[in-house]
C-alpha cells in the first residue's frame, strides 16, 4: 500500500487457537444449517427501539448481525491488519494531507433484492448516520467527515474535517454500513429487526415478545465482495445471560459452535477436562472493561475520589479472583497488544496503596467514608459481572475509605439511565470497532463520544488526538498516544480494570472455528462450514 498505509503491530493479527476443527470437508451447501449460540440479547423496546439500525446499533452484539448483511467499503481481512477493499474495488488518500479519501466501488454490486448498488447510496447511508446522530454515540466514528461526494455510479470521494489516517478502519465499521434508500428513512430509525444490505447474507428474524430468538442468515445470491461465505444458511440463536443451557445444547449438539460469552467456569471445564466431540479455540483478545465516571455528579466530581478508587483497586486480585487466567490486570485504556500502549494507571499509582489513597482524599479535604453506588448492568457482559462488582466492593469498603453499595440493571435500562447521567459510577466493556489506538482513546474522551461524558480535556480533544491521527505509521503516534494516557490516568474520567482473551467452543466436525472471530471479537459467520467428526 502507498505511504499513507497503517502500520499495525504483526501481534494484532496473529490467532493463537489451542485446537482447531478437525476433519475433511464437506461441501458448505444444503443440509442442516450451522447454528451458534451466543448470549447476547437482542430487545427492541422503548429505550432501544432500533436495534439493528446502523445508525444506532453500537454494541458487539447487534455489530455481529449487521456484518453479516450490510457491506462496507473496506474491511479488516481474515487475521488482522490493514483493512482493505470490500464493497471498493480501491480506496486510497489522494492528497498529500490525509484529508481526501476516494474509493472506486467493485462492479456488479447489488442489493439482496438485486437492486444496484450505486456512490449515491454510499453517500445516502453516510450521511444519514449522521444526520440521525443518535444518542448511541455510533455517528461519532464518523464525525470527522465534512462532506460526502458522488462522481458518476461509482466514484465516492470523503472530504475529511481534519487529517485521519485511521478513516479506512471506520470505513471497516456496521457504522459506514450501506443500506438501500428505499428501506431506510433518512430522518428516522428502522424500528424493530429488519436488516436488507448487500452483505454475503440475507437476515431474518425469529422473535418473541420483542426479543429477538434466533437470527436466521440465508446465502445473497448477489453477493459480490471479499468474502466466500462456506454454508448456504447459518443460525445465530440467542441465550441471554444462560451460558450453561448454551453448553448443554452444544454438548447435545442442538448448536454447533458457541461464543460470546463463555462463563470462565465452562472455560476452565473446556480446557482441564476437554468434553468429548467439543474443542476449545483461545485467541489473543482485545476486550477491555473499565468503570466510568460522571465528571459532573458528586461525590466523583472531585478528582480526588477518582483518583483514591484508581490507588485502592486491585486489579490483579480483580481478574484472578474472578475471571481466572481469561483475564489480565489493564493499566490503561489501551491493551497492552495494541501500538502506543503505556502502563499509565501502573506508573502513576503503583501497586494498591490505602494509606496512598488516604492522603490524596486527606489533602483533597474530601471527608471519608466516600459514598458511592457502583452500577454494572445484569445481562449484557455475562453472569460473572456481579462477581466482578462483589470484589469491587470488598476492595474499596475493606480500605475504610469507602462506603460503597452495587446496583445491577438490565442493559436497555442501564444504557439509556447511562446516557442520561443518572450514574455517577458505572461499569462497562468495550470491543474495539478496529484494533488501533485511536478507537480506545476518542469513543470515550472526544466530542460526541459513546459515554456523553461531560468530562473534556482541550489538550486531548483539540491537541493530541488530531495530532495522533496524523500519523500512517502508528508508531509514529505513540507521543501522542502516551501524553493522553498519562492525562487520563491524572484525570481519572474512566478507569480501566482488565483485558480479556476471547474464547469459540465447536463441535469437531465444524470447520473454520479458528476463524470464527477476528481480533476485535467480531463473528465472521461465512468462515463456518460443516466436515466430518474425527
Amino acid at each position: 500500500m502507498n505511504r499513507r498505509s497503517l502500520a499495525l503491530p504483526a501481534v494484532i493479527g496473529v490467532l493463537a487457537p489451542l485446537l482447531a476443527a478437525c476433519g475433511g470437508s464437506q461441501s458448505g451447501s444444503g443440509g442442516k444449517p450451522i447454528t451458534v449460540g451466543t448470549t447476547d440479547r437482542f430487545s427492541a423496546s422503548k429505550a432501544v427501539p432500533a436495534p439493528l439500525d446502523p445508525a444506532y446499533a453500537y454494541d458487539a452484539g447487534s455489530w455481529n448481525v449487521l456484518r453479516q448483511t450490510l457491506q462496507t467499503l473496506m474491511v479488516l481481512p481474515r487475521g488482522g491488519g490493514n483493512p482493505v477493499p470490500e464493497a471498493a474495488r480501491r480506496c486510497t488518500f489522494t492528497d498529500t494531507g490525509d484529508e481526501r479519501y476516494a474509493c472506486t466501488l467493485r462492479p456488479g454490486l447489488a442489493f439482496a433484492d438485486g437492486q444496484k448498488v450505486t456512490a449515491a447510496d454510499v453517500k445516502y447511508s453516510i450521511d444519514r448516520v449522521l444526520r440521525i446522530k443518535a444518542d448511541s454515540g455510533v455517528s461519532g466514528l464518523l464525525s470527522n467527515i465534512d462532506t460526502v461526494e458522488t462522481r458518476g455510479d461509482a466514484q465516492v470521494v470523503f472530504h475529511l474535517k481534519t487529517p485521519d489516517a485511521t478513516f479506512p478502519y471506520k470505513l471497516a465499521t456496521p457504522a459506514a454500513g450501506i443500506v438501500p434508500p428505499s428501506k431506510y428513512p433518512k430522518d428516522r430509525l428502522r424500528t424493530g429487526f429488519r436488516v436488507d444490505g448487500s452483505g454475503p447474507y440475507r437476515f431474518r428474524a425469529r422473535t418473541r415478545a420483542g426479543t429477538l430468538t434466533t437470527a436466521v442468515f440465508t446465502r445473497n445470491p448477489h453477493y459480490t465482495g471479499a468474502w466466500d461465505p462456506k454454508s448456504d444458511t447459518v443460525e445465530l440463536r440467542s441465550f441471554p445471560e444462560d451460558p450453561d443451557a448454551m453448553g448443554r445444547a452444544l454438548e447435545k449438539g442442538d448448536i454447533d459452535l458457541m461464543t460470546r460469552t463463555l462463563s470462565p467456569e465452562q472455560i476452565r471445564k473446556y480446557k482441564d477436562h476437554p468434553t468429548p466431540d467439543v474443542d476449545l479455540v483461545e485467541e489473543p483478545g482485545l476486550e477491555i472493561r473499565y468503570l466510568a465516571f460522571n465528571t459532573g455528579a458528586a461525590p466523583v466530581r472531585n478528582t480526588a475520589v477518582r483518583q483514591a478508587m484508581a490507588q485502592v483497586v486491585d486489579r490483579g486480585a480483580l481478574a484472578s479472583g474472578v475471571y481466572g487466567t481469561t483475564a489480565e490486570p489493564l493499566y490503561s485504556l489501551v491493551p497492552a497488544t495494541i501500538t502506543g500502549h503505556t502502563n499509565a494507571f501502573f506508573n502513576g499509582y503503583g501497586n494498591p496503596s490505602p494509606a496512598k489513597a488516604r492522603a490524596i482524599l486527606k489533602k483533597a479535604h474530601v471527608r471519608t467514608p466516600v459514598r458511592l453506588t457502583l452500577n454494572y448492568t445484569t445481562d449484557h457482559y455475562g453472569r460473572s459481572t456481579e462477581k466482578e462488582f462483589e470484589e469491587l466492593r470488598k476492595q474499596l469498603n475493606g480500605s475504610g475509605l469507602f462506603h460503597v453499595d452495587i446496583k445491577g440493571t438490565p442493559w436497555d435500562t442501564f444504557r439509556a439511565q447511562q446516557l442520561k447521567g443518572k450514574y455517577a459510577v458505572y461499569g462497562l466493556g468495550w470491543f474495539p470497532d478496529f484494533p488501533d489506538a485511536d478507537n480506545f482513546i476518542a469513543p470515550f474522551l472526544d466530542k460526541d463520544n459513546f459515554l456523553a461524558s461531560p468530562y473534556a480535556n482541550s489538550t486531548v480533544r483539540d491537541e493530541l488526538i488530531p495530532q495522533s491521527r496524523r500519523a500512517a505509521d502508528r508508531l509514529n503516534a505513540s507521543t501522542s498516544l502516551a501524553r493522553i494516557q498519562d492525562i487520563v490516568a491524572t484525570d481519572v474520567p474512566v478507569l480501566p480494570l482488565w483485558q480479556g482473551k476471547q474464547y469459540v467452543a465447536a463441535r469437531d466436525d465444524v470447520q473454520g472455528a479458528e476463524w470464527a472471530l477476528d481480533t476485535s471479537s467480531n463473528l465472521q459467520l461465512w468462515e463456518l462450514s460443516r466436515g466430518v467428526s474425527g
